[in-house]
Formats: C-alpha cells, sequence, structure tokens
C-alpha cells in the first residue's frame, strides 16, 4: 500500500528523500505564476527505492513529512497539473479535486491565494 510505503521512507530514508525532492525543484523551472514544472510534457515520475510514483506526489509527502495512501489524492492549487511546488499542492479527497476542477472552469485560478 502507498501510505505504508511513504511512512517507511519518513521512517527509514527521510534524508535522502530529502534529497531527492529538492534535486527535483531545482532542476525545475519557475513560471511567472510560481509554478515549478519539469521539462516534461507529462506529470513528471519519479522512481525511489524500487517504487514509481508522480514527482508532485512524492514532494508533497516529503516536504510535508506525511504518508498518505493512494484513496488521498495530492490537489494542484494552481490547477497545473506538471506543477511540483509543495506551496502549490495540498491533500484532499476526490471529491475536493472535482469540486477545485468545477471552481476553476468557473472563476478561473486565483494565484492571490497560493
Amino acid at each position: 500500500d502507498g501510505e505504508d510505503w511513504f511512512a517507511e521512507i519518513l521512517r527509514e530514508h527521510i534524508e535522502e528523500a530529502r534529497k531527492r525532492a529538492n534535486s527535483l525543484l531545482d532542476a525545475g523551472t519557475r513560471l511567472e505564476s510560481g509554478c515549478i514544472v519539469t521539462g516534461t510534457t507529462a506529470r513528471k515520475k519519479v522512481r525511489f527505492r524500487g517504487r514509481q510514483v508522480a514527482a508532485y506526489r512524492f514532494i508533497f509527502c516529503v516536504v510535508n513529512e506525511t504518508a498518505i495512501g493512494f484513496d488521498t489524492v495530492v490537489r494542484h492549487r494552481c490547477h497545473n497539473a506538471l506543477c511540483i511546488n509543495p506551496e502549490h499542492l495540498e491533500a484532499g479527497s476526490r471529491a475536493d479535486n472535482k469540486h477545485d476542477d468545477w471552481v476553476a472552469a468557473a472563476y478561473g485560478v486565483d494565484f492571490s491565494l497560493l
């Protein structure tokens, strides 16, 4: 389970995980919106300790030192699926994530909240 894997990473390999998360962030490009994006056209994946996960999910868990299961989504407050900026990421439910989509479609992204 993803939650158990993240819990083990945070317990046993936190320094290595921080270095990996920071290297991803350092290699990214900061946009005017504050988003940090990688050079990929799809969501960046990261392989760490035998498992491949979305880079934004890995960064969120490591920076916030929280282990979340795959029933919890990492929401992009900026609505940029390619963004890995931990300040733009928060945990939530699938319903929260869908609500975010509806609000962004209706009103746009409020970058003052980021």
